[in-house]
């Protein structure tokens, strides 16, 4: 009886001191890399926006953006920060969802704000204020680029193109307008658009074909 009593107890003890299995990480989904999906929204809705502004095609197709920054820009590259955050890719998550809520604001600003700013206070305050809202996209961009240093050499690049797009065309933007600086800032614009394009592609065809045939040399983590 005490035997027994003995062996209840030690084991009772064994069960106090002894760790608790770990909890088992249920996963009813896992999302395939969205980088691909977000980098193609935005280089396709950049590209088309850096033609508007270089001048190689007029600015009353500025609608042609519109519909592609809504539908492509927007809510795919939203729909992409999305799952980047369940994939638990910091870098991925902020960019894309940042860039996407970018492309849908751009909409409801060229679309209804920025024609009421016009009628109450004229083109000149209009124009500050698109300044002032490409700048602030701007200083985020910055930040992000600094961060790009841990990921590749592609995506560096696209963050430090666009990070210099939005500073052209904002300053493009100042004073009475300065078409030369704002054509600039759409060449610089096109440029980011290839780049994340070839970023793009480099993610659909390595990772489809699972070995590296387009480079996009991967920086130190």
């Amino acid at each position: 009886m005490e035997a027994a009593q003995m062996r209840a107890h030690n084991g009772a003890r064994e069960a106090d001191v002894a760790p608790a299995p770990a909890p088992t990480e249920r996963s009813w989904w896992t999302p395939a890399d969205p980088a691909g999906l977000g980098l193609a929204g935005f280089a396709l809705t950049t590209f088309i926006l850096g033609m508007v502004n270089a001048n190689a095609i007029s600015g009353k197709d500025v609608f042609v953006v519109l519909s592609v920054a809504g539908a492509y820009g927007g809510l795919a590259q939203l729909l992409a920060g999305m799952w980047a955050f369940a994939e638990r890719n910091t870098f991925a998550a902020i960019a894309f969802s940042s860039y996407g809520a970018f492309w849908i604001s751009f909409v409801l600003l060229i679309q209804f704000f920025l024609p009421e700013t016009v009628k109450a206070s004229g083109m000149l305050p209009a124009n500050h204020a698109l300044a002032l809202y490409l700048f602030c996209w701007g200083f985020f961009t910055l930040y992000m680029w600094f961060a790009s240093f841990r990921v590749s050499v592609a995506v560096n690049l696209v963050f430090l193109t666009l990070w210099i797009a939005y500073v052209l065309l904002g300053v493009g933007l100042l004073g009475s307008g300065h078409s030369t600086i704002t054509h600039w800032g759409g060449y610089v614009t096109i440029a980011c658009a290839v780049i994340a394009w070839y970023t793009a592609a480099a993610l659909a065809i390595n990772g489809t074909l699972k070995r590296t045939i387009v480079p996009v040399i991967p920086l130190s983590r």
